[in-house]
């Protein structure tokens, strides 16, 4: 299994959702998040007065997969959360070594 850590543009989410699930991904959280990376933030003028924006909003999108599945779903992310333009995101994936559903007490492939 793998956890696959994304950050994405907000207004790419639902769309980016909408093909996850598409692939079969059963369940993902999300968190609003801020941070900067190469865009190092930018200006903008708010009622006549210019101040800096350090910190670009984001979303940020966390999915535990199976491993056979990895490569389809950072496809599937990049593919439909690419604009082309800088800020686009970052995609992380890394081991997960056990995972757990509360309700029922399955692991691993079946808690997901």
């Amino acid at each position: 299994m793998k956890l696959i850590i994304a950050t994405i543009k907000p207004f790419k989410l639902e769309e980016v959702r909408e093909a996850l699930t598409g692939i079969g991904v059963r369940g993902m959280m999300v968190t609003e998040i801020k941070g900067f990376g190469s865009q190092s933030g930018h200006t903008e003028i708010y009622r006549g007065a210019e101040y800096a924006v350090n910190f670009v909003p984001k979303v940020k999108l966390e999915l535990v997969v199976p491993a056979a599945m990895v490569d389809q779903v950072i496809e599937t992310i990049t593919s439909t959360a690419q604009t082309g333009k800088i800020g686009d995101g970052k995609i992380f994936v890394l081991d997960v070594q056990q995972a757990i559903r509360v309700r029922t007490g399955e692991t691993d492939a079946d808690a997901l």
